[in-house]
């Protein structure tokens, strides 16, 4: 469908953006998503690249996976439960994500053959360590990949222009991923999800939006 996007030179521009996007029947999204290039559009008046967020549907069949994708804007609305799923017919069962880095992070994990489930759990324990040495740092913890027998995870807001590489061992994946299997519902894997929402932000959202 068209949007219409406003540049900071005053000009309005008209971009496609797709309402759903099928990883597995276009594959080129996948790669577009993970490099930061996914619906990324040129003014072209000025010639400014933008990166606006728009919803959107991402459908993953071979992974039997949707995911219903909300700008970051629109966080505070999800938690206030203005902005929800939409009931759409369908074989799998849909998914919230917020914001396209997340979805990029989302779909690094899974792509590797991870359970996102214990990969947040051990973002919140990174968060709580790196917390106590930065307390005053605003932090975001992504996931970036694996080898060599660990999960490699990039955390940013430590220092200004500086990201910091944290691996993580694969043992201490497995054991988080034991514990959850054994008690899903207890604990930080109750408090990573709200509603259909599975995030690490979830546990640092402020008191107003609980």
């Amino acid at each position: 469908m068209k949007r219409k996007i406003s540049c900071f030179c005053d000009n309005v521009f008209e971009a496609d953006v797709p309402e759903e996007i099928d990883l597995d029947a276009a594959r080129e999204y996948l790669d577009q998503i993970q490099n930061g290039t996914f619906l990324n559009f040129t003014c072209p008046g000025c010639g400014k690249k933008h990166k606006p967020e728009f919803p959107i549907s991402v459908l993953w069949p071979s992974k039997q996976l949707r995911f219903e994708v909300f700008p970051e804007m629109q966080r505070g609305d999800f938690y206030r439960q203005k902005k929800g799923l939409d009931e759409k017919n369908g074989p799998y069962t849909p998914e919230t994500i917020i914001g396209y880095p997340e979805l990029a992070d989302r779909l690094a994990v899974l792509r590797d053959g991870f359970d996102p489930v214990p990969v947040e759990a051990i973002k919140y324990f990174l968060h709580l360590k790196a917390e106590d040495q930065y307390p005053d740092g605003e932090m975001d913890i992504w996931y970036s990949g694996s080898s060599g027998g660990s999960l490699t995870f990039h955390i940013h807001g430590i220092r200004q222009n500086e990201v910091a590489v944290m691996k993580v061992p694969l043992s201490l994946y497995e054991k988080t991923l034991d514990d959850y299997k054994k008690q899903p519902k207890s604990g930080i894997f109750s408090a990573l999800r709200v509603r259909a929402y599975l995030s690490v932000k979830n546990t640092m959202r402020p008191d107003e939006l609980k």
